[in-house]
């Protein structure tokens, strides 16, 4: 009936009806057409017959992905600071009817819902939760608006907030808890140094005084091995001494007992030696430092001379 109905209209037309009922729609839009004043069908890209007269395009519009700029709006947060807001919404259309015949002024009511979105958004946070939780706000605008437009047939794919502005005066407040803020930090950080350098500075003393402690000790105990083995030398030096001149006594007296037995007048040479040597250290005795006076009775030498002598007869 519709082809029956168009080939009458082209009949009678001619050639300008020919051209009015052909429509071409561009790759990444859509058009609906109304017949009679309701929804008749959507014309897809490329090229579309309608019959002229009956048939006229309603709403014709891009499928693509858009860009929304939301103007800045003020805002109040929990904790009663005036801020202002702007956003940028990615979205686009996925079903051309429920676009036009779902809602009026498409792009305006976008607008007025993120607007709404970003104030009731806003005033669950408080100011600094604004400057931190960004990404978290985005998301959940995100899914509000993309649930709030789909009976629209508009699918929202990114929401960003762009600026966050809050007034002059909360701004100065801002630099001046900033400033105290940087102060307090490097306070701590210069009480931190000087700790870490009296810290430090306590631990080289003390490894010090533990290191000189450890050296002295040392010394000590290396002196101490030290004078030990020299009294050990020493002592073994005299007892050698001692033995040598044991061992020298007893073979001069060997030599001279030798002496004696073969010669009749060594006696009286043996005599005057010995007498000589008690004279000798006599002598000796009184040129010590430790000087005493030694009485010595003369006649006393005949007798320890013949006592020896009566000795050595007696071998």
């Amino acid at each position: 009936m519709e082809q029956l109905f168009l080939l009458i209209v082209l009949a009678l037309g001619g050639g300008s009806t020919l051209a009015s009922s052909v429509k071409i729609i561009n790759q990444g839009n859509e058009a609906l057409v109304e017949r009679f004043g309701s929804y008749h069908k959507k014309l897809q890209p490329g090229l579309n017959i309608v019959v002229p007269v009956l048939d006229r395009i309603v709403f014709r519009e891009t499928i693509r992905e858009k860009v929304l700029d939301i103007p800045p709006q003020k805002c109040i947060t929990r904790d009663n600071v005036g801020i202002e807001v702007d956003a940028v919404v990615y979205w686009r259309i996925v079903d051309m009817e429920k676009a036009w015949y779902k809602v009026e002024n498409l792009q305006s009511a976008m607008v007025n819902l993120v607007l709404t979105q970003i104030r009731a958004e806003m005033g669950q946070l408080e100011l600094d939760q604004t400057f931190t939780a960004r990404t978290q706000i985005n998301e959940i605008l995100l899914q509000d608006l993309d649930i709030a437009t789909d009976p629209w047939g508009v699918k929202v794919t990114r929401v960003e907030l762009r600026d966050i502005i809050p007034s002059k005066a909360v701004q100065e407040s801002m630099e001046l808890q900033m400033a105290a803020e940087r102060r307090k930090r490097a306070s701590i950080l210069t009480s931190e140094g000087d700790r870490e350098s009296a810290v430090n500075s306590a631990k080289g003393k003390a490894e010090a005084q533990v290191l000189e402690a450890e050296a002295q000790q040392k010394a000590t105990i290396l002196q101490a091995e030290a004078q030990q083995k020299t009294i050990i030398m020493q002592a073994q030096a005299e007892r050698q001494q001692q033995i040598l001149q044991a061992q020298a006594t007893s073979e001069a007296l060997q030599i001279i007992a030798k002496i004696l037995q073969t010669e009749p007048h060594a006696a009286e040479a043996l005599q005057f030696l010995i007498a000589q040597h008690y004279l000798d250290m006599g002598k000796q005795i009184g040129s010590s430092d430790s000087s005493k006076v030694m009485f010595m009775d003369p006649r006393s030498i005949p007798g320890t001379i013949e006592g020896m002598r009566s000795m050595i007869g007696d071998r």
